[in-house]
Parts: C-alpha cells; sequence; structure tokens
C-alpha cells in the first residue's frame, strides 16, 4: 500500500489535488465518507495518516471483491470504479486492464504503480540508494471530545504548538 500512497501524494497527509482530493491517499470528500472518514468545517480525516490508510485498505478490499484484479482496482482507486465498468461495458469482452479505454491519467497510472513497486524492492538495481530506515514516530493518541486549543494542549503535553500542529 505504501507505494499507491508514495504515487498519489509523494506520502504527503496535507496534499491537495486541482481535484480536490486531500491527504497521502488522495479521497476526495465523498469517497472519503462512503469509507467512514469524516470531513466537515472541524476536522478532515483524509488527513490522518492511520485512519485514511484503512480506509485505503478497505477501499481497494471492495474495488479486488468487485473487479478481481489488482490492474483494474488501481484503476477504479484512480478514476473510479464507475468509469471502469463504463469503460468495460464499451469493450465486451475485455476484462483486462491493457485493453480498456481510460483516461490517460488511469492509463499510466497502473504501469507507474507498478515501476514504483519494482524500484522499491531493489533500489540500486534502479539507480537509487536505498534510504536508512528512519525512526518510527513517537505519538501518543487523546481522545478530546469538543474543540481544544492546540496552545493549551501542547502546553500541558510538554510539547511545542509546531510538533503538535504538525501531528495534529
Amino acid at each position: 500500500l505504501i507505494y499507491l500512497a508514495m504515487i498519489e501524494s509523494g506520502l504527503n497527509p496535507k496534499a491537495y489535488s486541482r481535484a480536490h482530493a486531500s491527504g497521502m491517499w488522495q479521497f476526495i470528500s465523498s469517497r472519503a465518507r462512503l469509507q467512514g472518514l469524516r470531513v466537515d468545517w472541524w476536522i478532515d480525516e483524509r488527513r490522518d495518516p492511520e485512519k485514511a490508510t484503512y480506509a485505503a485498505a478497505r477501499y481497494l478490499k471492495e474495488l479486488y471483491e468487485r473487479f478481481g484484479s489488482w490492474e483494474l482496482s488501481l484503476a477504479g482507486y484512480n478514476s473510479g470504479e464507475g468509469r471502469v465498468e463504463r469503460a468495460r461495458k464499451r469493450r465486451p469482452g475485455c476484462e483486462d486492464f491493457w485493453c480498456l479505454d481510460l483516461p490517460n491519467e488511469t492509463e499510466n497510472f497502473v504501469p507507474k504503480f507498478m515501476a514504483v513497486v519494482m524500484i522499491g524492492r531493489d533500489p540500486a538495481k534502479y539507480g537509487f540508494q536505498t534510504p536508512a530506515p528512519s525512526a518510527p514516530l513517537d505519538y501518543d493518541t487523546i481522545h478530546v471530545d469538543d474543540a481544544m486549543d492546540l496552545e493549551l494542549l501542547a502546553d500541558a503535553a510538554g510539547a511545542s504548538l509546531d510538533d503538535m500542529r504538525s501531528l495534529n
């Protein structure tokens, strides 16, 4: 899954597209809500790396159950499952991603994903350095029932306001 987030957003939880998709997984608000994410004036869980990752995994599972193919599932993730279904109907007998007529962005998306997976499995083979592993982010999750002042929370947690903003 990490490779999908890599090509969708560069792993940036604050990424925002011209199509109004947001977060690492580039969910549009309607798809995010269908996957159980809260998107409103107060909160946008598309930008929550943990919740959005679970939502993306659920969505990909649904797509795979629908299409039975990872290539078609990735195409559906990129351009919507309705568009993939319509492309399949326009080409009776075509059950394969490679013979469908899809938007250029989607036609490039699946090969781009495959390329990123290949590079990720053996970066040196393709002229990339293997990055040194970084320590996992150390944080606690605390549920609050109402809006809270981040400066007050940062002070109570002994954290800087900048750290609190980046983790929030």
